[in-house]
């Protein structure tokens, strides 16, 4: 399969929007490859075992974009940063889930790859990752977004740039300082 332009996705987007649903079922296979590649990347960091699979992850995040069959996409990289947004919220609810049962089963999630490891409790640690994302996005919005789209979302800079109206180089600056100031914020946890 080709990769399809963002030109194409965008277009399907649009007529998705604009209630024709036959966009649904072209876009579907076209974003469907891309999807699977981010969700493959977190789960890449989990341990054997993990309850939730790559497919499940993806599956779970595609039937919550398409609940957001309103939202009004502007272009790819906003549908995959929402897609990112989803996936963080299902990956971050899945530990909460697990770690409010404390003990109370085998699952093991997100081993951070650019964050520390602060403890053996990957839930814990996730749930922490999603305390200080929210802190850091309290002081700098943009900086909290970056951190959300290339590390959730697997968005390249210039995707996240596009998506946030800014430059590449202002992205790479935003995700080198959010990464040091999250790094020192899950250290003082």
């Amino acid at each position: 399969m080709t990769v399809p332009s963002p030109q194409e996705v965008t277009q399907l987007l649009h007529a998705w929007t604009n209630g024709e649903e036959s966009a649904l079922q072209k876009l579907i296979p076209l974003v469907y490859q891309e999807l699977h590649r981010v969700a493959h990347r977190y789960m890449g960091r989990e341990q054997a075992g993990h309850v939730l699979q790559t497919t499940a992850l993806v599956n779970e995040a595609y039937l919550r974009l398409v609940d957001a069959s309103q939202q009004h996409w502007q272009n790819r990289a906003h549908f995959f940063a929402i897609s990112a947004k989803l996936m963080r919220q299902i990956l971050v609810d899945y530990a909460r889930s697990h770690f409010s049962q404390k003990r109370g089963g085998d699952v093991a999630l997100i081993s951070m790859n650019d964050a520390p490891e602060l403890s053996g409790d990957k839930e814990e640690n996730l749930m922490r990752l999603d305390e200080a994302l929210k802190a850091l996005a309290a002081l700098d919005e943009r900086k909290g977004r970056v951190v959300e789209l290339r590390f959730f979302g697997g968005l390249n800079a210039e995707e996240t740039a596009e998506v946030l109206k800014v430059s590449a180089n202002t992205v790479l600056s935003d995700w080198s300082l959010a990464k040091a100031w999250l790094y020192r914020e899950m250290r003082k946890q």
